[in-house]
């Protein structure tokens, strides 16, 4: 079941077109990728989702309807630009943000504090953001934004500015929250991220949906019918058995002594008989496809090769 459906959506700033007809599915309970270079209009679908500006042509369905301002309760949104207010103390700032979303004072009280403590940050409570460095004030924009439990959570290039340890800290924390019933957009130019969070992606590029899906169905789709295999054996009993039948690409040995290749079998069929002769001709010990990475897939959509 999706939970936002994006149907035709169109935006445009005077002559610059920011999104072309776009459309898009995100299912309940997923993570869900929003890809593509600078400008291509990311951000501008997730302030339309967002109901920050409205969209010239096209909706938002949110569940089985036309999505409302009553649903902006409902939602948490963390933009790339960064909304705390720098002179306010932390602690107040978390209580004002999740009470506007509609939780009691002591709903918002309780709430926070926990946050503070699984963050271990109970001490900033009376700090205020200007005595914070970026990665630390991001904590708690992140607090803001999930602490009063919103059914849909957007994320605008949400490891922006955090070291290594906080991101996986954070992703540690999306995947939680998707496994307790959130769906979540998130905008990023990290693919590893993608390929370690997402369930499903779409690419924007130009303002146009140019591809959408699954991710790992993605990623073995735009297989280039590359394998890996390591094996035990002389390379040039290798490379006569595999003549005339697929592409030897490039052959190494590892440190440890194990020899490695990278083939190319143009059909399919042939890929029974390829491990047959080369179980023939030398000691097997892996065979392998090398699936593409969402940044190879990225890189080759953007520059129309997909």
């Amino acid at each position: 079941m999706d939970l936002i459906r994006i149907e035709n959506i169109t935006k445009r700033y005077a002559a610059h077109t920011a999104l072309n007809d776009v459309s898009l599915s995100i299912p309940k309970g997923s993570i869900y990728g929003l890809l593509g270079p600078n400008g291509a209009g990311k951000t501008t679908l997730l302030r339309i989702i967002n109901r920050i500006i409205a969209p010239d042509a096209g909706r938002v369905l949110f569940g089985d309807r036309e999505i409302s301002a009553e649903d902006i309760c409902r939602i948490g949104y963390m933009p790339e630009e960064r909304g705390l207010y720098k002179k306010m103390k932390l602690g107040e700032q978390a209580l004002f943000f999740a009470r506007i979303k509609g939780l009691s004072q002591k709903e918002a009280t309780q709430k926070a504090k926990m946050w503070f403590e699984k963050f271990g940050i109970e001490s900033w409570w009376n700090k205020k953001v200007d005595d914070l460095s970026k990665g630390m004030a991001q904590k708690v924009q992140f607090i803001t934004t999930v602490i009063h439990e919103p059914k849909l959570l957007i994320f605008d290039e949400p490891f922006s500015g955090f070291d290594p340890i906080n991101a996986n800290l954070l992703k540690e924390e999306i995947l939680a929250l998707r496994d307790n019933g959130a769906t979540i957009i998130f905008s990023t130019h990290n693919m590893s991220s993608v390929e370690e969070l997402c369930d499903h992606i779409t690419l924007i590029d130009k303002s146009k949906n140019i591809l959408s899906g699954n991710v790992d169905e993605i990623r073995h789709s735009h297989g280039a019918n590359i394998f890996e295999i390591k094996y035990h054996g002389k390379e040039h009993d290798l490379t006569n058995a595999l003549k005339g039948i697929c592409v030897i690409i490039e052959t190494t040995t590892s440190p440890t002594g194990m020899n490695m290749a990278k083939i190319h079998i143009a059909d399919d069929k042939e890929v029974r008989n390829v491990i047959s002769s080369i179980n023939d001709s030398v000691e097997l010990r892996s065979f392998n496809e090398v699936i593409p990475t969402m940044n190879d897939i990225f890189i080759r959509a953007v520059e129309g090769n997909v």
